[in-house]
């Protein structure tokens, strides 16, 4: 089977900026295992914002552009500056905080994949 990938812009006027989500497979052909598995696209001033992954992990790996990758351990906690760019890796731990900013002038683009520690299923 052949398909397109489902775009689903995300701008809630929060002050994070639009985000272009494009999903490559669905959470119910994830089957439990994950809940995303997607193509994101931040434009120029665009965030994706300060938060924690409970029972899962996101990895960031990143396609185009460049931008500035945070992790920590805790909501109020440090936070690690990363500056990424084109063929980096973001991994943090299941637990883990994180978020990712482009502060630069072109599109920032990565993949990102949302999946469960071991033994748990969604």
């Amino acid at each position: 089977m052949i398909r397109r990938e489902n775009l689903v812009d995300v701008d809630k006027h929060d002050g994070n900026g639009p985000r272009h989500v494009y999903h490559v497979v669905s959470k119910e052909e994830l089957n439990g295992h994950a809940r995303m598995y997607a193509r994101v696209v931040l434009p120029p001033g665009s965030k994706v914002a300060w938060h924690q992954h409970v029972k899962d992990t996101e990895p960031y790996y990143i396609l185009q552009g460049e931008g500035d990758f945070y992790e920590g351990s805790s909501e109020n906690g440090e936070r690690i500056k990363n500056h990424v760019k084109a063929g980096d890796v973001c991994l943090i731990p299941v637990g883990g905080w994180h978020s990712i900013e482009n502060n630069s002038d072109s599109d920032l683009q990565f993949m990102a994949l949302i999946y469960n520690e071991p033994n748990y299923l969604i």
